[in-house]
């Protein structure tokens, strides 16, 4: 069992000193290494303190080993005459950050219960709690997805059109809602929580399955829309009876996966138009009249290859529009469609609707399948992608699973992927992957409200970075460098002054300043 004992003696003074407690490596033979955690020990970056005016700090994680790193130094008055400076320019103002996080799955929840009570707890801190990485943002499926273990939804009595059988799950009541109540406890903030369907109960469905190709049976604005709008109200009702209340809700996941041929798990299709016709005429006006009027509507909820094209459909209709206040994007096939086309001109023409990111997973692609223990690479794709959303108006960023096993499961239909936390519940430990830091530099440092702000490059460089301004007037910089060469930089802040830095080969890191 890891304790401080098993520490070098300068960590383990830090750590008995209320400081940060270092990552613990392991190697499985990946590019990088995992940092192990058990029910006695886990590292942790510690709660965050601002530096003296005057001063800075600097957080690394690299493929060569650290692990949200911290180091401090002083503000300079003089230029360091480096070749790149990253210019601050607070005339240019931009999106506010909403959060970063996961999802509680099924498997989620199942993967953190299989451990002891203290190792739960442990994992729990390292995202939720205020010496952890802070997540403000969790997922949560409405009735099962592939992540479960079973098929099922909340109201599978046939034709119960007013839905007196519903019921939540025992995943829901004895898992999921649980977790979510001690993950709240951890917290320091209130945690946004946003709710996602997979499919409607499969009575009305046109394929009378929850899984494949099917769509709602007959039109928007019937009783089968009707009842399936007000399935997501008695939702909400049900959580909010165990004092857990939501952000947001999404109006499909991933709604074009059914309108595909024998799609292999839980989905519901939907077209833009239809989309559009059913917000506009069952679920806009059940949310509005229930209760929970004030939780938040994001349409697409499904790769932004689909934008503008989407949006343009559905939020071009008042009668739809006025009920909605965002637009939920996927990761999955970033990489096929350029951020300006998509999330700028969207952003460019509907100004009013925020952009999120939703869901990503690494180990998702078929050459690439499943758990890599120790990747650095997808610790890089993440934080790619995180930035280029960020810089491109997307105002936060959702990881799919919270926990998986070391296969990457359960799944029950196979889909297994990889997490930024797997579970060993043979040994009662959990590895930290690279993702987890990679989502940590966001996620503990960009503090909801926090705006993005202009930050030139004096020239062209291989750093990927993005510049905010925290609600308690602390800037913050991300820098990734993903090349093979160290590269020296300073920030030029003119309202501080100068903070000469060096980005590591294939590392990412955070940069936070006093601007007062």
């Amino acid at each position: 069992m890891l304790s401080l004992l098993a520490l070098p003696l300068a960590a383990a003074l830090a750590v008995a000193a209320g400081g940060g407690a270092p990552c613990v490596p392991r190697s499985f033979g990946g590019s990088s290494v995992v940092c192990e955690c058990n029910a006695t020990y886990c590292d942790a970056p510690g709660r965050l303190v601002l530096p003296a005016p005057g001063q800075y700090l600097a957080f690394l994680s690299s493929r060569a080993g650290s692990r949200l790193l911290p180091s401090q130094g002083a503000v300079k008055n003089t230029s360091s005459g480096t070749a790149l400076r990253l210019t601050v320019d607070l005339s240019k103002r931009f999106q506010r950050v909403r959060g970063f996080g996961g999802a509680m799955t099924d498997a989620a929840a199942m993967n953190i219960l299989s451990l002891s009570p203290s190792t739960q707890h442990q994992l729990l801190k390292a995202y939720f709690s205020p010496e952890g990485v802070e997540y403000t943002v969790v997922r949560v499926p409405m009735a099962s997805c592939d992540f479960s273990v079973r098929q099922y939804t909340y109201a599978d009595t046939p034709e119960d059109f007013l839905l007196h059988n519903f019921s939540l799950a025992v995943e829901d009541t004895r898992m999921k809602i649980p977790l979510l109540q001690r993950a709240q406890a951890l917290s320091s903030r209130p945690l946004s929580l946003m709710a996602s369907p997979w499919s409607a109960p499969a009575w009305m469905k046109t394929n009378d399955a929850l899984s494949g190709k099917g769509t709602l049976k007959g039109e928007p604005g019937n009783r089968y829309h009707q009842t399936w709008a007000q399935y997501y109200v008695r939702f909400l009702d049900a959580y909010s009876a165990y004092n857990l209340s939501f952000w947001a809700v999404t109006a499909e996941n991933e709604p074009t996966a059914g309108l595909m041929t024998n799609y292999s798990f839980q989905s519901l299709g939907f077209t833009a138009p239809r989309q559009r016709d059913f917000i506009a005429r069952d679920l806009g006006p059940a949310l509005a009249a229930s209760r929970h009027a004030g939780t938040n509507l994001l349409i697409l909820d499904d790769n932004r290859l689909l934008l503008p094209y989407w949006a343009k459909v559905v939020l071009s209709d008042l009668h739809a529009a006025r009920y909605v206040h965002g637009i939920a994007v996927h990761w999955y096939l970033d990489r096929l469609v350029p951020p300006g086309i998509s999330l700028d001109t969207t952003q460019h023409l509907f100004p009013e609707y925020y952009l999120f990111g939703s869901e990503a997973c690494a180990g998702f692609e078929p050459w690439d399948r499943g758990v890599r223990l120790g990747s650095w690479e997808r610790a890089e794709s993440y934080s790619w992608d995180i930035l280029q959303d960020l810089n491109h108006y997307v105002t936060g960023w959702t990881d799919w699973n919270l926990a998986l096993d070391r296969g990457g499961g359960p799944n029950w239909v196979k889909n297994f992927v990889d997490s930024t936390i797997i579970v060993d519940a043979s040994r009662d430990v959990f590895y930290k992957q690279p993702t987890f830091y990679s989502m940590a530099h966001f996620s503990k440092f960009l503090v909801p409200g926090s705006q993005r702000v202009g930050v030139s490059p004096s020239a062209d460089s291989a750093l990927q970075v993005s510049m905010f301004l925290r609600p308690d007037g602390a800037a913050a910089l991300i820098i990734l460098n993903r090349g093979e060469e160290e590269l020296q930089f300073e920030v030029w802040d003119p309202a501080v002054g100068y903070i000469p830095s060096v980005a590591p080969p294939h590392s990412i890191q955070t940069l936070l300043w006093r601007r007062d």
